[in-house]
């Protein structure tokens, strides 16, 4: 593998709570993605099949509504595997890229009627590697996701370097990136809805804290994209165009910006990235290596909620 790749941030748009449009579309941007020659795309959190900003808007009161909303993002929601994830699988290897791709997720394991806010890897040879569910979402997020656990928290050796993803704001809880850095991560997908300058600080801060390249890949997405037919959207002010402006960027272990923030646009952003610029980042500081110090500190990731 060579120490040099090209790495793709997709700030798109979902076709709102529909699942196979959606998809669709993030398998356009796939096979663009390849043939500009990434060896990696990553794409916003919770693009299939759009992200539920009713949370923040809808009191819980109105459970009529809410329970409709509910009912349309549990129906376009994900199962690992389905029909959806075998279309990704199938671009993701005619396009030979890596894909990290944000999605609601179904419970299959147990009543299929929860939800979880996830990350789905695949690979370049179109094989499933792996997925990472929410640890916890975030405020009115609760009230749609439930929590992940321990056990997804991992990273993956691919064709692009080794690969980790964090969701959100799970990736402030110290604990949580100390686990990924622990992983051996080169790259670390930061998919989220956040378009703060904070988060951008705090996404530069963690590339250099890890050592790490970090693509932060936000969700653009405008009134215009809310069907008319889901009565939140008449809660957002009258003369608002942007739901939400993206912000997306790719950051290089020494935090310098190599691509972006977009703002205001849908668009694929590239880098190219050095994977040596980790061993040279990591000589003055390696969080879990000479920094690490052990003898003072000690750390365990529980793999499941009853470990």
């Amino acid at each position: 593998m060579s120490p040099t790749i090209k790495v793709a941030a997709a700030q798109l748009t979902p076709i709102f709570l529909n699942k196979e449009e959606t998809v669709n579309k993030a398998c356009k941007a796939i096979l663009e993605a390849g043939s500009n020659g990434a060896k990696l795309i990553v794409f916003p959190e919770a693009f299939i099949s759009g992200y539920p900003d009713w949370v923040w808007l809808v009191p819980n009161y109105k459970g009529a509504d809410l329970n409709e909303y509910y009912l349309q993002l549990v129906e376009n929601a994900v199962s690992i595997p389905d029909t959806a994830t075998d279309k990704l699988c199938k671009t993701a290897k005619q396009a030979n890229i890596n894909v990290v791709i944000g999605l609601s997720e179904r419970n299959t394991e147990t009543s299929n009627s929860s939800i979880y806010n996830s990350l789905l890897f695949i690979d370049g040879n179109g094989i499933i590697i792996g997925k990472h569910r929410k640890l916890l979402p975030t405020g009115g997020e609760r009230l749609v996701w439930a929590q992940g656990d321990g056990s997804t928290i991992k990273s993956y050796n691919t064709s692009a370097g080794k690969l980790a993803g964090l969701i959100c704001w799970e990736n402030y809880m110290p604990l949580a990136r100390n686990a990924i850095y622990q992983s051996g991560a080169q790259i670390l997908a930061s998919p989220t809805w956040d378009k703060s300058e904070n988060w951008l600080q705090s996404m530069q801060h963690i590339a250099r804290e890890g050592g790490l390249f970090v693509i932060s890949t936000c969700m653009a997405l405008r009134m215009d994209d809310i069907p008319d037919a889901l009565s939140f959207k008449k809660l957002y002010p009258g003369d608002r165009e942007w739901i939400n402006t993206g912000n997306s960027c790719i950051i290089a272990p020494n935090g310098k910006l190599l691509a972006g923030p977009l703002q205001a646009a849908e668009g694929i952003l590239y880098a190219e990235i050095d994977l040596q610029q980790i061993t040279k980042a990591k000589r003055m500081f390696d969080v879990v290596g000479h920094y690490a110090r052990p003898d003072v500190f000690e750390f365990r990731l529980k793999h499941n909620a009853n470990s």
